[in-house]
């Protein structure tokens, strides 16, 4: 087996108010001497006396699952996406949330709901995506008609004074 993983900085710092403790040191002065408020010592110092010692100051793994994905598969995603979503048997080339998932569930076998991975792009860099293209069935004419004729009638004007609203 390796060596056990080296402690973070903060660790440390706990370990050292611990020790300056066993000293003799005041708590206000282990804190002024380790840049933290003495309650941060106060509390450190708490959980090395109620739970053994200097090992209840180690680092402990943060709150929450595991991330189901590795690092290595996380970053493996925006390759995957760059190939386009046609090439993931998706017509149109445009990714949705939902449409992430599928490849992800396809390629890792694991689930995530859509809002999950829309956080999850946002880390890997990528934003929402917009079309580049207006839709190739779009009829010029019959919006500028719609909207020279229909609009207006549909667009909310001013009331004349004194006319009734639902107010």
């Amino acid at each position: 087996m390796g060596a056990p993983p080296k402690a973070d900085w903060r660790e440390e710092r706990r370990k050292r108010a611990w020790a300056l403790k066993q000293q003799g040191w005041l708590q206000k002065d282990s804190a002024a001497a380790l840049g933290v408020s003495a309650g941060a010592v106060s509390q450190w110092l708490k959980r090395a006396r109620e739970a053994g010692g200097v090992e209840a100051l180690a680092r402990r793994p943060p709150p929450g699952m595991t991330a189901r994905l590795s690092p290595e598969q996380r970053a493996q995603i925006p390759t995957r996406l760059a190939r386009g979503a046609e090439a993931h048997g998706f017509r149109g080339d445009v990714w949705t949330a939902a449409r992430v998932a599928e490849v992800i569930r396809r390629t890792f076998g694991v689930r995530y709901h859509r809002d999950h991975v829309s956080r999850l792009l946002r880390q890997l860099g990528w934003s929402r995506q917009q079309p580049v293209e207006r839709a190739r069935q779009r009829d010029e004419a019959a919006i500028r008609q719609w909207y020279e004729q229909r609009w207006p009638a549909l667009k909310k004007g001013r009331r004349p004074k004194g006319a009734p609203s639902s107010g």
